[in-house]
């Protein structure tokens, strides 16, 4: 047998005698030669990323279930159309009529922050830019004197203006905080929640926003909510007084 048959039989011997060796008979993909993992494996080790809807962000917080979007029994007396805000219970309702209004958990804002009017909706602005009010940036300087609407624009997805103040019902990009009294006095909502709301709200529109003080007849001014035995929210009806 000349030299160059034998070598190609000895190459076909050392082929045939690897494939009984499981360690060497994995697909290339699953491979690891020398600690380094070819770009299939790479590929294939990666968390596969899911389909994001409008309001999802990296870091995946899920509301609880009574801070979730849901038709409510609601009795009051303003108008189908108007939105009112539970600023203690972190709820906002936009009014249906018929004793029904649809409920959305919100954030609002934090100790010495919130405060209680009727406004209007003066405009509405999808993906809109941020340009942080006079007083925020005396409080917190380092903040940008304008940021581009966008997916990390905090404002989030939509945003409606309330009358000719400083405030907004607005998305965020950071629902997690979601329930919580985290903001400078605006109304936040998942993207996905103030997508929905914004597509409902009209121009004009009525806004109540509740305090939750006691007026001086003793009365609360914040809806009654009923709980479980465990304590858990499960739905509000409002009466004003």
């Amino acid at each position: 047998m000349s030299g160059a048959k034998l070598n190609i039989a000895l190459a076909c011997i050392a082929a045939a005698s690897s494939l009984g060796n499981p360690a060497l008979g994995e697909p290339l993909a699953f491979v690891v030669p020398s600690g380094r993992f070819p770009i299939f494996e790479r590929v294939l080790r990666q968390p596969a990323i899911p389909q994001r809807s409008i309001g999802s962000t990296p870091d995946g917080a899920e509301l609880p279930a009574y801070l979730r979007r849901q038709v409510v029994v609601f009795r009051t007396t303003e108008a189908a159309g108007s939105i009112i805000v539970d600023t203690p219970n972190t709820y906002l309702y936009y009014v249906l009529g018929g004793g029904k209004a649809i409920r959305y958990g919100i954030g609002v804002g934090r100790e010495g922050f919130t405060w209680s009017g009727v406004q209007t909706i003066a405009r509405k602005a999808e993906w809109p830019d941020w340009i942080p009010p006079a007083k925020m940036l005396q409080r917190q300087p380092y903040l940008p004197r304008f940021m581009t609407g966008g997916p990390g624009n905090p404002l989030g997805a939509r945003a409606m203006y309330l009358g000719g103040t400083i405030y907004r019902i607005h998305g965020t990009n950071q629902p997690s905080t979601i329930g919580g009294q985290v903001s400078s006095g605006c109304i936040r909502l998942t993207n996905d929640d103030i997508v929905d709301l914004y597509r409902r709200a009209k121009v004009g529109g009525k806004v109540v926003v509740l305090s939750g003080a006691r007026d001086a007849k003793g009365a609360a001014s914040a809806p009654a909510i009923r709980r479980t035995a465990s304590g858990q929210r499960m739905s509000a009806i409002l009466t004003p007084r």
